[in-house]
């Protein structure tokens, strides 16, 4: 039984058939390899574009989604996270997905050998789909990322999406260098820098981050207006660089990235959000039927 906590879990040849399914399932219209198959997503914080990606992707493979809203289950009423996963099992799922605010909460949940399990997300730790549509999406623009230069921007060190693209990105080659205020960077051996600027003709890519002052007890800037002057991207910034740009939504519009560069062609956002749904349905292959 194999799960996916984080992208570690996956070996390099593992990886590289992700890529070849996902390509393939988006250039084919795929068969119904998960027929008969049920999965179950459990999603104990908000979600859009994930949770939607894996029912389409599960559908578009022929299984069937049961989604419980842990806001009208048994945790409610007091059941540990452990006993809804073990009543869940009971059911014979083939497959739980899980978003969780707690880093541990899928490995722990794995770590019973009930059912595959799926991060969907846990705390500030990992995302390991996000990670990996993400080298999907550059690697299909590429063809080879060893040795590009990624700079991730934005509230790092709160960024689950940041924490497994750092771990992914660096294992398959690419350099990865950080830009944030200081109190947004993590600790980290990767190079640091404050300013965009710093930067900007140095890189490949840019993954820009949702600005998450929330996150923060004690402000960094007086609003977001303010944060958005050192770090939204946009065309004055970027002008006519060959630079791909990325971001894992939500897009705070005009913080995050301006409108003109939302429309632009060398923003992959909604590309991300497609690739989602094809790897995805790679995700879902490798492990109810490959491993």
């Amino acid at each position: 039984m194999q799960h996916l906590v984080d992208t570690n879990n996956f070996s390099d040849k593992q990886i590289a058939q992700l890529l070849d399914d996902a390509k393939n399932f988006k250039n084919n219209r795929p068969i119904q390899l998960l027929r008969d198959r049920l999965l179950i997503t459990l999603f104990f914080e908000p979600s859009t574009r994930t949770r939607s990606s894996f029912e389409v992707a599960a559908k578009k493979l022929g299984a069937a989604v049961i989604h419980l809203d842990p806001s009208r289950s048994s945790t409610k009423k007091g059941e540990s996270l452990e006993d809804t996963f073990t009543n869940l099992c009971a059911m014979e799922p083939d497959a739980v997905i899980i978003r969780h605010s707690e880093n541990e909460a899928p490995g722990m949940l794995a770590d019973m050998e009930m059912t595959p399990v799926i991060n969907a997300g846990a705390g500030n730790y990992a995302h390991p789909t996000q990670a990996l549509l993400d080298l999907f999406t550059m690697v299909e623009h590429f063809g080879d990322v060893k040795g590009k230069t990624i700079a991730i921007v934005g509230d790092i060190v709160s960024s689950r999406v940041a924490s497994s693209g750092i771990r992914l990105f660096t294992r398959m080659g690419l350099n990865v260098v950080l830009v944030a205020p200081k109190p947004f960077m993590p600790k980290s051996d990767l190079p640091q820098y404050e300013h965009l600027e710093d930067v900007i003709d140095k890189v490949d890519v840019i993954m820009s981050l949702r600005a998450q002052l929330e996150r923060h007890s004690s402000p960094i800037f007086d609003n977001y207006n303010e944060y958005a002057r050192h770090y939204c991207i946009d065309h004055d910034r970027l002008r006519d660089k060959e630079i791909l740009l990325l971001h894992p939504g939500p897009v705070m519009r005009n913080i995050d990235i301006s409108d003109k560069m939302l429309e632009d062609q060398r923003c992959k956002v909604l590309e991300q959000v497609k690739n989602g749904v094809y790897m995805r349905m790679a995700i879902l292959k490798l492990l109810l039927l490959d491993s």
